[in-house]
């Protein structure tokens, strides 16, 4: 049987997240690149797929609703982590995200076995 390990974390107020930015927190020991567009916030695993770098350091596509890697030029899905354009074609992980009065909020779920 399998249980979950839930991780909840106050990852800042939203004045402290730039408008089509991303920045780098951590949750947890996970990294994580805190996406905000406008009053929409999303969360992903702040590494690419494809090579070992950090995604927060990329290039946020508003309109797209994407996250480029800096290093090659892979395309992210802010939504649900999709690799849109080459070299990448796994996805990475997303997180569940909120704004709850002036606190963001990112929840990781860790799978582990018992």
């Amino acid at each position: 049987m399998s249980t979950a390990d839930v991780t909840e974390i106050r990852v800042g107020a939203v004045a402290d997240f730039p408008v089509d930015e991303a920045t780098k927190v951590d949750v947890g020991g996970c990294l994580v690149a805190v996406v905000r567009i406008g009053d929409d916030f999303y969360a992903l695993d702040d590494t690419c797929s494809h090579a070992d770098v950090s995604l927060s350091e990329g290039m946020v596509e508003a309109d797209d609703l994407t996250l480029e890697c800096w290093r090659h030029g892979a395309q992210f899905r802010l939504t649900d982590g999709e690799a849109v354009t080459l070299p990448a074609t796994r996805p990475v992980p997303v997180y569940d995200i909120r704004v709850d009065g002036d606190d963001v909020v990112v929840t990781i779920t860790q799978e582990g076995g018992s």
